[in-house]
């Protein structure tokens, strides 16, 4: 475990780093002991948490991140801009395929889903708005490290490759491979990686200068074949990115 922060802010981080799409909720004593704050502290900071709304607590006892939490970071100006621009495309995308449509970014070795919609009858799926995953296991995972810049591609490849099912990527060869496919494609399918039962299909979404700022994907049932919804996400991912200013 890391050492303990001494600012109150960094106490107060750290706190709220114990939560993960993992563990979404904890009590005070779970709290303090994955945080490695003594549980005083712990108590007094929920205390003051609770009283701004950064967190909240259910009849259980347990905590939960708090909506003023989800307001604050609803405002980031990337993440605003670019869920705001992309939204028409995405509503048109989940119109055109009836299943799971997602756009995601990159923080460090992870993706961020920062908006997800699905029609009524789409696939269960374990992603949701706000939630990470690793890059290697993701279609939007691979598409963004396959254009992120090398010396994160060597982290990522470098780093123990998390195994979800028995398709996932886990050596560094596998994911090579895979990330020079993705380049050379310009789009990724994720097989089987995060559930058995599902593929997703992912293209990138560029900025301005020509770089990949995020990735668009959809995900459908296994018995679906991707040919049939990959034009569709392939077009979303333009047209996100010409909203988002690139011109090819």
């Amino acid at each position: 475990m890391s050492s303990v922060p001494v600012s109150l802010l960094g106490r107060a981080f750290a706190l709220l780093s114990v939560f993960t799409a993992d563990r979404p909720s904890a009590t005070l004593s779970e709290l303090s002991r994955h945080s490695g704050l003594p549980l005083s502290t712990t108590h007094r900071l929920v205390r003051e948490l609770l009283a701004h709304r950064a967190l909240e607590r259910d009849r259980d006892g347990r905590f939960w991140i708090g909506l003023r939490l989800y307001e604050l970071g609803a405002l980031s100006p990337g993440a605003l801009d670019l869920r705001e621009r992309a939204l028409p495309y995405l509503e048109d995308l989940v119109e055109v395929t009836r299943h799971n449509v997602q756009l995601a970014v990159r923080d460090g070795l992870e993706v961020v889903y920062v908006e997800r919609l699905s029609a009524v009858d789409a696939v269960s799926i374990l992603t949701r708005m706000g939630s990470r995953m690793p890059l290697h296991a993701t279609g939007v995972g691979l598409v963004l490290l396959a254009f992120a810049p090398h010396d994160v591609q060597e982290e990522a490849l470098a780093a123990p490759l998390k195994r979800f099912t028995s398709r996932t990527i886990a050596t560094p060869k596998a994911l090579r491979t895979a990330l020079a496919t993705v380049r050379r494609d310009g789009y990724a399918i994720s097989d089987r990686q995060i559930e058995p039962i599902t593929h997703s299909v992912a293209a990138p979404v560029r900025g301005s200068s020509g770089e990949v700022v995020a990735a668009v994907s959809v995900v459908v049932p296994v018995e679906t074949a991707t040919d049939t919804v990959l034009p569709a996400v392939r077009a979303c991912g333009r047209a996100i990115s010409r909203a988002m200013g690139w011109r090819s």
